[in-house]
């Protein structure tokens, strides 16, 4: 059975970390219930037990930062791309060589030195009032457009979806565009940055905002099963577009992971992250989280399909996530709170 500790608890616990031949020591910051399933085929598939750490990205990326050579840490589980790299350029994560994975994950899903590998997908999308928007916006530019002023809501720029977004916007039309976006965006905001994904969706019931951005599986989740504030008779006003399908397509988020750098059950941590890009494993992304999987083919939930087909985004995600200093310094400069 899968032993879970909080981070809190491991830093007050005193007992030595287990470097046993049987088990996998997974430092997680995916916070989905549903991820329990995925855990728990590996173990029967495997005998393998899993050790897991849950706690924010970036104190799991500290402590690892802080345990070093000793690290029981074998595998990081993070969302966004941002984080990846950011764990990478902390130097602990290490490059590995899979053929399974090489084979499996597009080479855009995958850091150039192998430290990182996309896991699954999340579409950010345009999503709207039919009531009150008559011609949405179609690609992620228009939302600066004037005729949108007042209506458009979005989260804060310290959160990492909004970098990554600007990060990769940066990366397909320059630094002059991408401000002059976000500088277009924060004019046409309908209230003052808050809240997560789903609380941009609520903002489109309340009547708060016409316009908002949301990842695909928060509104996907909400088809699936009951979600506060998204009733079925409310989501039904709400429309939504896959940005820029005439130009670079729709911006992907990734969840994805790593080998430790000091993994010291090594194999172990390459069987796991071999198991993630299983078609099993892949299709349980999206059926348990409302997910697109990384691997090409691969069958999707209801939930998820009842989106629609679109082309996203195949922008090399190692290069969006070099740009992601220089988005912050951008948000800074144009007022986006």
């Amino acid at each position: 059975m899968t032993k879970k500790f909080t981070l809190a608890a491991l830093l007050l616990s005193t007992a030595a970390p287990a470097f046993a031949e049987g088990e996998l020591n997974l430092y997680s910051s995916r916070h989905y219930d549903t991820d329990e399933r995925l855990y728990s085929d590996f173990e029967e598939a495997t005998g393998i037990t899993i050790n897991r750490i849950e706690g924010n990205a970036d104190e799991l990326i500290a402590r690892m930062e802080a345990e070093g050579v000793n690290s029981p840490a074998d595998v990081l589980l993070t969302v966004d791309t941002s984080r990846l790299e950011r764990a990478k350029n902390a130097g602990v994560l290490q490059s590995i060589d899979s053929d399974v994975l090489e084979a499996r994950i597009p080479n855009y899903l995958q850091d150039a030195d192998n430290q990182w590998f996309g896991l699954s997908q999340r579409a950010r999308i345009i999503f709207f009032d039919k009531n009150d928007v008559e011609n949405a916006p179609a690609t992620y530019l228009d939302l600066a457009d004037h005729a949108y002023e007042g209506m458009v809501c979005h989260r804060s720029s310290s959160n990492v979806y909004s970098q990554t977004l600007l990060s990769s916007i940066i990366e397909n039309h320059g630094e002059e565009v991408a401000r002059e976006w976000a500088a277009g965006v924060v004019h046409n905001f309908a209230r003052d940055p808050q809240g997560g994904d789903t609380d941009q969706l609520r903002g489109l019931v309340s009547g708060e905002c016409d316009i908002s951005i949301s990842n695909t599986y928060y509104f996907a989740r909400s088809i699936r099963k009951d979600v506060d504030g998204l009733p079925a008779d409310a989501r039904a006003d709400i429309g939504w577009v896959f940005p820029s399908q005439e130009a670079e397509g729709a911006h992907m988020n990734l969840s994805g992971g790593g080998v430790a750098a000091h993994a010291p059950n090594y194999d172990n941590a390459i069987k796991f992250m071999e198991y993630l890009a299983s078609d099993q494993a892949q299709q349980y992304f999206s059926a348990g989280n409302d997910e697109y999987p990384a691997v090409p083919g691969v069958g999707i939930s209801p939930s998820v399909a009842s989106l629609g087909i679109f082309k996203p985004d195949d922008v090399d995600l190692s290069e969006v996530a070099a740009n992601v200093g220089l988005a912050q310094q951008i948000f800074n400069d144009v007022g986006w709170e």
